[in-house]
């Protein structure tokens, strides 16, 4: 096996985590680490209940492909700035309810194709500025209800085709200004009842063709070029009109 433990440039203490590479799990309570698993497949970052993966500026969780980072409730990934969460294909971020992903500015959480990111209720994406989710072609953000992906400027969600953004009810997106969701082909918002798109200014919503926002209930869209407030029907799709042309078309409506 290959791969890598250390701290400020020196491998870490065999003394100071613990590692077992038949079950392929780590653990440590150790801040600054870099973690290089990237010659590695199927390892598990895994731990119980009320845990937390709490680092200091510059840690980079660095995996190959198959890897999961796997948790129960009340867990936390919560690190400084300039860190990265950096896999390859067929990863999983899989937590239970109430866990947290938080971050300072300049983070990354970067994966290549069918990544995952699972979490259930009441769960937070939090990051500072200038961060970047940053998938390839077929990833997903699953999450229940009541979620947030909440971050401050300049931030990026960057995604690949075939990428989805499912959520239960009473979620939100919520960002500072110059932040942009940009999609390739074929990706989809989906979002339950009551969820709320909120950012600043000067935010971009850039997808390429056939792409979908797909809400429940109670939803509503503001367009910023003509400052026009839509109640988006319930069940239906909608193609708004042109620059600065005011209404939409219904294109879709279930029966």
């Amino acid at each position: 096996m290959t791969y890598s433990i250390t701290k400020n440039g020196v491998e870490l203490s065999k003394d100071l985590y613990t590692i077992d590479e038949n079950t392929k799990t780590f653990s440590s309570s150790e801040d600054g680490l870099v973690l290089d698993f990237s010659n590695e497949t199927r390892w598990t970052f895994k731990t119980g209940s009320n845990c937390t993966f709490d680092t200091g500026y510059d840690c980079m969780f660095d995996t190959g492909s198959g890897c999961t980072f796997k948790t129960g409730s009340d867990c936390t990934f919560n690190t400084g700035g300039y860190c990265t969460f950096n896999t390859r294909g067929y990863c999983t971020f899989d937590t239970g309810g109430y866990c947290t992903f938080k971050t300072g500015s300049d983070c990354t959480f970067k994966t290549c194709d069918d990544c995952t990111f699972k979490t259930g209720s009441d769960c937070t994406f939090k990051t500072g500025s200038e961060c970047t989710f940053d998938t390839w072609s077929d990833c997903t953000f699953d999450t229940r209800g009541y979620c947030t992906f909440d971050t401050m400027s300049d931030c990026t969600f960057n995604t690949g085709g075939y990428c989805t953004f499912d959520t239960g009810g009473y979620c939100t997106f919520k960002t500072g200004s110059d932040c942009t969701f940009k999609t390739c082909d074929d990706c989809t918002f989906k979002t339950g009842s009551d969820c709320t798109f909120k950012t600043g200014s000067e935010c971009t919503f850039d997808t390429w063709s056939d792409c979908t926002f797909k809400t429940g209930s109670c939803c509503v869209l503001v367009r910023r070029d003509i400052y026009e407030l839509i109640e988006i029907p319930a069940d239906t799709t909608i193609k708004l009109h042109g620059f600065e042309i005011v209404g939409y078309d219904i294109t879709e409506k279930q029966p």
